[in-house]
């Protein structure tokens, strides 16, 4: 069964830094594109960032030079480092994984950029 599982948000100044953690369990995700959207209030689900099987990476505009995706094999998991927040950054934070032609998803984690 696959399960993605999000920690690490939180609520955090302006110019700080988090790091978001995505969990997988019933797959083995270095085979797969593992990624991040994130949904602020009223507005449409976003790509933020991406890595391939082959460790290749891929930025929104709005987050290049702030964020890094990584992955570690090891502990099956995804981590997105988020530096210079900014309170735009505010939103839920899901994580997905890319499986065939189906996107799995998981539950999402609150980030709050303010003062």
């Amino acid at each position: 069964q696959v399960q993605l599982v999000e920690s690490g948000g939180g609520l955090v100044q302006p110019g700080g830094s988090l790091r978001l953690s995505c969990a997988a369990s019933g797959f083995t995700l270095d085979y797969y594109a593992i990624g991040w959207f994130r949904q602020a209030p009223g507005k449409e689900r976003e790509g933020v960032s991406c890595i391939s099987s082959g460790a290749g990476t891929n930025y929104a505009d709005s987050v290049k030079g702030r964020f890094t995706i990584s992955r570690d094999n090891a502990r099956n998991t995804v981590y997105l480092q988020m530096n210079s927040l900014k309170p735009e950054d505010t939103a839920v934070y899901y994580c997905y994984a890319q499986i065939g032609g189906f996107k799995y998803w998981g539950q999402g984690t609150q980030v709050t950029v303010s003062s």
